[in-house]
Parts: C-alpha cells; sequence; structure tokens
C-alpha cells in the first residue's frame, strides 16, 4: 500500500482518530462536505495562491503523473531553481515496503540547500496544537533527506496571519512512527474502537455513520463531558455502554480510574459522581435538578449573543455581529451592532455595540447581560485589548455579564449528549422559525457578503444573518424562562 502526508491529516483532523482511518483504507463513504467544509477548503487554496505569488519566479510541477514530477523535482534541485511548488518525493517506509509520496507546497533555495514551507490556514502550531502540521513537515523532511542525502536547511509553515513559523527536524522519527501506525490501523480486519464525542466528531466525514452505531449500542462515550480518555480506559475495562458504567461503578470507583492523559496516567477524579448523574439521566430520558438554579433577579435583562470569524478566516479573530435585546418587564427592540465591511469595519461595530449597550446602562441601570458559554466574555476581553474601552463601558457589560450554561450545568442534569443552546432550547420549547442555522451557517453567509459585488444579494444576506442571531437571543430568554419554571432561585 502507498503513504502519504494526507494519510497524516486523515488520522488527525478534524481531530485525532484511529477508526477514521480504518474506514477510508476500507473504502467507506464519508458524508458529503458541509458548506463550511467547502469554504475551508477554498480558503486554503486562496491562502497558498496568494503566498505563491509573492514569488516573482517559481518552476510549477502541478501538472503531470507523479513519476514524471519526482523526476523533474530532482532535476530542478540539481540545477538549483530558486522556487519550486508543489515539487514530488517517494520513498520506502523502512523494512516494510510501502511507497511513501510527499507533495511540499514550495522548496525555496536557501544557501548551499533547500528549506521547505507549507501553507496553512491555522495561526498557531506547536505546544500542543497542530501535531499534524509538525508531522507533516517532519515527513517532507525526511523524504527529502532520503532522496537527497541532506536534510532541508529549514521547515518552514507559512501560517494563517502571513507569518512564518520554523519547525524542528528530528530526522523523521515521529512522522515515521505515526506513517507505521497508520500502515496497521489500514491493514486491520476488524474495526478499531475510537471513542465518539460531540465537538470531535463535528465536522467528520463520518459523524452520522459512527454516531448512529454508538446511539444503538448506547456507548458509554455518549454521556456528556466523559472525556476520550476515560472512555478508553473504561473500554480496558471491558465496560463499552452506558447501562454498564452504571452497573459496574459507583462514585467512588469511578473517581479511582486511571485514565490517559497526553503521556500520563490520571485518575478521573471528582467528575465522577457527575458522569454518573448524567448517565442515570441518559437510560432514565428524565431531567433532575441538583440544587437551587442560581439564576439572576431582575424585572429586565439583555439577551445578548455573538457571531465572529475564528482567526483562519480573517486577518483579525474578528466579530461581525454584537447583537443585544431586552426582555422583561420594559422589553425593547433587537439592537445589532454590525461590524462594517471595510478596513475601519471591526472598529466600527465595536464603537457600536459601545453606543448601544451604554443606551441600555442609560435607561435600565446595572442590567443582566444572559449569555450562553463564555464566547461573549471572552471576546469582550479581547475587544478592550484591541481597541480600548471608552468610559470603562465594556467593563460594566463583563461585570453584569451571566453565562446561563454554566447556571444549568451546576444545578441541572439533563438527559441529553451536549448541553449546547440549540440543544437545550428544545427541551425549552422553543421552535426557531429558519430551516437553515448555526454557527457554521453565519460564518458561511458572512463570508458570501464580504466578498459579493451585488449590494442587493449583500442586503438578503445579511438579513437572514440578523434574524439567525435575533433567534439566538429569543432562545436564550425562553430556556431562561424554562429554567425559571424548574423551581425557586437564587442570586
Amino acid at each position: 500500500m502507498n503513504l502519504s502526508a494526507s494519510d497524516i491529516y486523515t488520522l488527525y483532523r478534524p481531530s485525532k482518530c484511529e477508526r477514521r482511518v480504518f474506514l477510508c483504507a476500507h473504502g467507506e463513504p464519508e458524508g458529503e462536505p458541509s458548506e463550511f467544509d467547502k469554504l475551508i477548503e477554498e480558503l486554503g487554496r486562496r491562502h497558498e495562491a496568494n503566498h505563491l505569488a509573492t514569488f516573482s519566479k517559481y518552476l510549477d510541477l502541478r501538472d503531470g503523473n507523479l513519476p514524471s514530477r519526482m523526476s523533474k523535482t530532482l532535476e530542478a534541485i540539481e540545477r538549483g531553481v530558486e522556487v519550486i511548488y508543489q515539487g514530488v518525493f517517494q520513498a520506502s517506509l523502512p523494512n516494510k515496503g510501502n511507497r511513501i509520496i510527499g507533495i511540499p507546497d514550495f522548496l525555496i533555495k536557501d544557501g548551499n540547500g533547500y528549506k521547505i514551507r507549507d501553507c496553512k490556514l491555522s495561526r498557531h502550531v506547536g505546544e500542543g496544537r497542530h501535531e499534524e502540521i509538525i508531522l507533516q513537515l517532519e515527513l517532507y523532511g525526511w523524504l527529502f533527506e532520503r532522496n537527497l542525502h541532506n536534510p532541508p536547511t529549514a521547515l518552514e509553515v507559512y501560517l494563517g496571519d502571513e507569518s512564518i513559523v520554523q519547525l524542528p527536524y528530528n530526522a523523521g522519527k515521529s512522522a515515521l512512527e505515526t506513517l507505521e501506525q497508520i500502515r496497521e490501523l489500514s491493514q486491520q480486519s476488524e474495526e478499531p474502537y475510537s471513542p465518539v464525542g460531540w465537538s470531535k466528531c463535528g465536522s467528520c466525514g463520518f459523524r452520522e455513520r459512527c454516531w448512529t452505531i454508538a446511539e444503538e449500542m448506547n456507548d458509554v462515550a455518549l454521556v456528556y463531558e466523559l472525556d476520550q480518555g476515560t472512555a478508553i480506559a473504561l473500554k480496558q475495562k471491558g465496560v463499552t455502554t452506558i447501562e454498564g458504567l452504571l452497573r459496574h461503578y459507583n462514585k467512588e470507583s469511578l473517581a479511582e480510574l486511571k485514565k490517559p492523559r497526553g503521556n500520563k496516567m490520571v485518575r478521573v477524579g471528582t467528575t465522577a459522581e457527575r458522569l454518573l448523574l448524567q448517565a442515570e439521566a441518559l437510560t432514565s430520558g428524565k431531567e433532575k435538578l441538583l440544587a437551587p438554579l442560581k439564576l439572576p433577579i431582575a424585572e429586565d435583562m439583555v439577551m445578548f449573543d455573538l457571531e465572529g470569524l475564528p482567526p483562519q478566516f480573517d486577518e483579525l479573530d474578528k466579530v461581525y455581529l454584537w447583537g443585544m435585546q431586552v426582555y422583561g418587564k420594559r422589553p425593547g427592540i433587537f439592537i445589532p451592532a454590525l461590524a462594517g465591511f471595510d478596513a475601519e469595519g471591526d472598529r466600527e461595530g465595536w464603537e457600536e455595540f459601545l453606543k448601544n449597550s451604554e443606551t441600555i446602562f442609560k435607561e435600565y441601570g446595572d442590567i443582566p447581560f444572559i449569555h450562553w458559554h463564555h464566547y461573549e466574555t471572552t471576546k469582550v476581553k479581547s475587544y478592550v485589548d484591541r481597541y480600548g474601552d471608552r468610559d470603562g463601558i465594556a467593563q460594566r457589560v463583563l461585570n453584569n455579564c451571566v453565562d446561563l450554561l454554566k447556571i444549568t450545568r451546576d444545578a441541572l442534569v439533563l438527559p441529553e449528549y451536549s448541553y449546547s443552546l440549540k440543544v437545550v432550547e428544545k427541551r425549552a420549547g422553543f421552535k426557531r422559525t429558519m430551516t437553515e442555522y448555526g454557527g457554521d451557517w453565519s460564518i458561511v453567509q458572512y463570508i458570501r457578503a464580504v466578498e459579493t459585488h451585488d449590494a442587493n444579494l449583500r442586503q438578503q444576506i445579511m438579513s437572514d444573518i440578523l434574524r439567525y442571531n435575533e433567534e439566538d437571543l429569543k432562545a436564550t430568554w425562553a430556556v431562561l424562562q424554562w429554567l425559571k419554571s424548574k423551581g425557586e432561585h437564587s442570586r
């Protein structure tokens, strides 16, 4: 069998999964890529093309079959061509005979040798992040050394923020160990176990397949907040189902269970009790109130929700919509703050948010700002660092922020696999009017709005995004009212 650098990505992206390697090797069909996945791919191509355009001269080796491209790559290096784009190397996996193929984005003349550079949308690599990038570059280095009998002068990554980071080279040791693992997984006759996870499986092409199987077998990995290491440790003890977890463990014995975490083995510890409560809720289908819900007490409250671009989509980690609406005894209208589409648009959106917040404070005083999870507070803090805090308005918002997810998780156990707003709002009986929605959907639509030159189309797209954000606020309010109905609460 042939192996390539892309096989490393199969193992690691969107998150590390041995099962995905097996399924790909055995021809299991993947689901169609989402519009979000397509957008990521397109942005990756643009990022690479933009970097290519910075070189005045280069040898383009994209065309032709692999043997021809490999031959031309070696010839070009021998001639000392300054920049080689999409060259090809191949070698055999030591002691196995499997052919390994690598296609680095750039080979760049560097003194008497060449450095290897690859383009990635990611903005950070190393320190436990994006191991797949490090392994891929390391494999390119090993292939270069096998073919040229000298190592590359450097391994570099051109990141999404246009910075260049140099990576260490250890003669391919880690990359070859990973390829050996991939080879063994690909040749197994039985599908390996790899726990499902809400975020782990989110954008994987096999998500629907694997989650269907997990639900049919009542896989213990479905328990909310039961991490991958705990699921693997339980599997090694013969416990694979939620019922098995409840049958074989109590909170004391589960707390003592050792699980892998990085290169260490650690105890499950104090999370054991909550995991068992979640397992009981999934088995019974019933909610369980653990303590009074510590909900804010106020006649009026601001529902607060942001829509933002992750770093790889923009020169900034940009919030393009700051959505707020007052609910309660004196309800207000939906007041969004939109980032503009020009160079100053990000700052303009922030300033509009501060203005809207100031208006709310003037009318309602120190009113609670209700949000779901910590994204909103994280972004407000980052924008204070970026643009400052006029008259302390942002700090006043932060002082009044209330994370409704934390309140829910601290006091209530739900028979759900996730506590995302989209899941909890359904338990609260909230029904959306839009058929397409979600964070990824919003990002795709916003990128479409940024890139179109059709003013009418842009207006329609932004109208849809505003409608989605407004429904997020309505959903947050509906969940808050539902939580209030669960019983007495205190501040």
